[in-house]
């Protein structure tokens, strides 16, 4: 018996696995267990898989697992989900914290709203730019790390085939681990975005390491300004540069609770 926590970002759906006292997925069974669970007909139904652990050095440590098994080594929303999570099962407190995950530790901020909901800033770091409007697929394409590689591409019309364009990109050899490619339409101290995963091998509501990729290319091309709203299908992240990092601030909800009764 297997009991999880399901949990989103803006749409962006986990599953959460509560590691903190003990380990209830064997490490070797991980990336099986994600790739069977994902499945929205097969099984739970999610864009990836969260474990939750204690950290040597931090506050929390975070792992997320995608659907087709990989591991990832960050995810925006996915860290926003650990955080409430945690919270709720009083692990951690509001307020400033640091979650342990592959891309590093991730400054966090913790606050609940007027309704109750959390709220959790996150410090993405430095963003690591790798190219500006390269030519790729017939596309100008910006690509931008933020603990995972992003493709940018800026776009007058988001009613585009993404799930036929964008796989040409995501696994362009430019980008040796493969990249989330973002097309992002920009408006007055708005960008909207639609995100193909890597991963999860599809469009996702929301992706918050993309909404933080695509707000840092376009404000170093000077399309936005330092505040920018990114406005995903599953809902609106505040995204804003200060001393050459980039944040992410959005809300983190509880869908459900329950029980995997099948044998794994």
């Amino acid at each position: 018996m297997i009991i999880f926590t399901k949990l989103h970002g803006n749409g962006n759906d986990f599953i959460l696995i509560d590691e903190y006292d003990q380990e209830i997925i064997p490490e070797s069974k991980k990336g099986a267990f994600a790739e069977r669970f994902c499945a929205r007909r097969f099984g739970v139904g999610a864009d990836g898989v969260l474990f939750l652990s204690r950290s040597k050095h931090a506050n929390l440590r975070m792992r997320i697992f995608n659907p087709n098994g990989s591991e990832a080594e960050m995810c925006g929303n996915g860290i926003r989900c650990v955080v409430k999570y945690a919270i709720d099962a009083g692990y951690v407190r509001l307020g400033r914290m640091v979650v342990e995950a592959i891309a590093g530790d991730m400054k966090v901020e913790a606050r609940k709203d007027t309704s109750n909901r959390t709220w959790v800033k996150v410090d993405m770091g430095v963003p690591r730019f790798e190219f500006f409007e390269k030519e790729l697929e017939g596309h100008k394409v910006s690509a931008a790390n933020v603990g995972v590689p992003h493709a940018v591409i800026f776009i007058d019309d988001l009613a585009i085939p993404i799930a036929q364009i964008a796989p040409k990109i995501r696994h362009h050899p430019i980008f040796p681990e493969g990249a989330n490619v973002n097309f992002v339409k920009v408006g007055k101290n708005i960008l909207e975005i639609r995100t193909y995963e890597r991963g999860v091998e599809a469009e996702t509501l929301s992706c918050g390491t993309g909404a933080a990729a695509s707000a840092a290319v376009a404000n170093e091309l000077g399309k936005v300004g330092d505040i920018v709203n990114v406005k995903t299908r599953g809902g609106v992240l505040h995204a804003s540069l200060k001393d050459d990092h980039v944040f992410i601030e959005g809300t983190a909800e509880t869908a459900y609770e329950g029980v995997i009764r099948s044998p794994f």
